[in-house]
């Protein structure tokens, strides 16, 4: 489940993140964009796809796929789609090979459009494509606003960055120069002409290669059939200004393609590149126990009415308004006392707690303060195993009878620290009195090095922690016993996610992450709350 729509398969994967089927209350299917984690944790980028999705609402469009929903502050982001059941232009061709030119023709009129209703709420989509091209039975479908720009907003990457795929960008687009509407009209040419020639029009290879042949080359039209090069050339011209607009490539398509312009669902030839209509899945049942109780019958007793038996008086109807309200006096008194029996019961319950909260508080408080005298900041335990901790400490001092069944009378003692850095250049060590190390040499690190962002170490074993937080030294230790794994990815992570954690010393630590920064290896870091309960193992 995703903020109320439930999974039903996954269509696909990209940059930003996972998409997947779904379907909305009333059965309409969608497509659900769930957004990276590494992109979540970043605040300027949920900044920027809030900005997208209101923008991206606006849009309507017979060929566009229609934004139904979405939450840049949900956890983790995402946006829904209209489903669109077709293939991808990019897999209709290595299916097929190259599409006639009736069908480039109407793709180009669809795709044409579809960007005459972006551009009329000042969005450049930036990033059009083949596989941002879906064929559905009646025609073209552009998708995939995720990175378009708003022209009241500002860029999705840093100084002198771009965005968009290579062999599909613009000249200026390249370049770092000014993105503009035309900018959308060049990437419907090398679209168009990536369907007619069943690749890109200015070849493969590694992307400096062809964004260089893109900026300085002129397109090679001798390849293309000969009724499409007057259009892609107007299309694929270096000058933005020189380029055709979307409304005049609608009305060049239209006039080629004559009397099958208005055929409602495409002519033919179209029907035959999109193939059978596909099928659209049914939502997701809601899921059912594995083991379904059966239905416990009703006595036969409970089905009859009460009467009394033959021979007996009858009560008056005074009578009857006697007894109920007698019934109505007893129920009354019975709420009145229960009442009373759970505040005497939660009173008594709350106060032993208060009682054992304050034993608990100063043990804590004179074991934080042992092991971290420089800073006060440092001396309280986390909020998810303060509470255990607590419960395991008071036991240890003063063997009363109300000791959890977690707790041990032969438990170390829990130290606490709050707010430890972590970065490229600092580690952590569950030997140290404290812990924090302003060098590489302690025993856990954090590296960004890979693809995604991780705990690593030579001597510590990780396992982290699924569900509720509040874990136990005992279910850090059952959870402890058979680890093997010396390094944990972090992309499942965020703030609130904890880690057990033992060296070899048998030194027992849980992590609790208060601030993931992942989004930019070079500057990431984290924040959080170790507690520590030394030869604990």
């Amino acid at each position: 489940m995703v903020a109320g729509y439930r999974l039903a398969a996954r269509l696909g994967a990209g940059g930003m993140g996972r998409v997947y089927l779904s379907h909305t209350q009333g059965g309409r299917p969608v497509a659900l964009k769930v957004v990276r984690p590494e992109l979540a944790d970043d605040p300027d980028f949920r900044r920027r796809f809030g900005r997208e999705i209101k923008a991206a609402r606006r849009v309507k469009g017979a060929y566009t796929a229609e934004l139904i929903d979405g939450d840049a502050d949900g956890v983790p982001p995402w946006l829904a789609t209209l489903y669109v059941p077709g293939s991808s232009l990019t897999e209709a061709v290595a299916r097929r090979g190259p599409l006639p030119v009736p069908a480039v023709l109407w793709l180009m009129a669809g795709v044409a459009e579809a960007l005459e209703a972006i551009h009329a709420e000042g969005i450049v989509h930036r990033d059009l494509k083949p596989s941002n091209v879906l064929l559905a039975a009646d025609g073209p479908r552009v998708i995939d606003f995720g990175i378009a720009l708003a022209t009241d907003g500002t860029s999705y990457t840093a100084t002198g960055g771009t965005i968009g795929t290579p062999s599909f960008m613009a000249p200026e687009q390249a370049s770092g120069g000014e993105v503009t509407a035309a900018t959308d009209v060049f990437a419907l040419g090398q679209t168009a002409a990536f369907a007619a020639l069943g690749g890109p029009l200015y070849g493969d290879g590694p992307a400096v290669n062809v964004l260089y042949r893109i900026v300085h080359e002129e397109p090679g039209l001798d390849l293309l059939p000969e009724p499409l090069r007057p259009l892609l050339a107007r299309c694929l011209a270096a000058d933005p200004a020189q380029r055709a607009t979307p409304a005049e490539v609608v009305e060049w398509c239209r006039q080629r393609l004559g009397a099958d312009a208005d055929g409602g669902g495409g002519p033919a030839v179209w029907r035959e590149i999109t193939g059978p209509e596909v099928a659209v899945p049914a939502p997701v049942p809601e899921p059912t126990p594995a083991y379904a109780q059966p239905p416990v019958p009703t006595p036969a007793y409970a089905r009859q009415p009460l009467t009394a038996p033959a021979g007996w008086p009858q009560p008056t109807p005074e009578q009857r308004k006697a007894r109920r309200r007698r019934a109505a006096l007893i129920s009354v008194a019975g709420v009145a006392g229960g009442a009373l029996l759970v505040a005497l019961l939660a009173w008594s319950v709350m106060d032993a707690k208060g009682r054992a909260s304050g034993r608990n508080t100063a043990g804590s408080r004179t074991a934080a303060t042992a092991s971290a005298p420089q800073s006060s900041s440092s001396a309280s335990a986390p909020v998810s195993s303060s509470d255990s901790s607590s419960r395991s400490e008071g036991a240890s001092a003063s063997g009363a009878g109300d000791v959890g069944p977690s707790a041990s009378p032969r438990d170390p003692r829990p130290e606490g620290f709050a707010q430890l850095w972590l970065d490229a250049k600092t580690s952590l060590s569950l030997k140290d009195r404290e812990p924090q190390r302003r060098n590489r040499t302690g025993d856990i690190r954090f590296d960004c090095q890979t693809i995604s962002c991780e705990l690593k170490s030579d001597s510590v074993v990780f396992f982290q922690i699924y569900g509720r937080p509040g874990t136990t030294l005992d279910e850090c230790r059952l959870l402890l016993k058979h680890a093997t794994k010396h390094s944990w990815t972090l992309s499942g992570a965020a703030a609130g996610t904890e880690f057990c954690m033992k060296d070899d010393e048998g030194n027992i630590g849980l992590y609790v992450i208060q601030t993931k920064s992942t989004a930019m290896p070079d500057i990431a870091f984290l924040t959080g709350d170790l507690t520590i309960w030394r030869h604990a193992a």
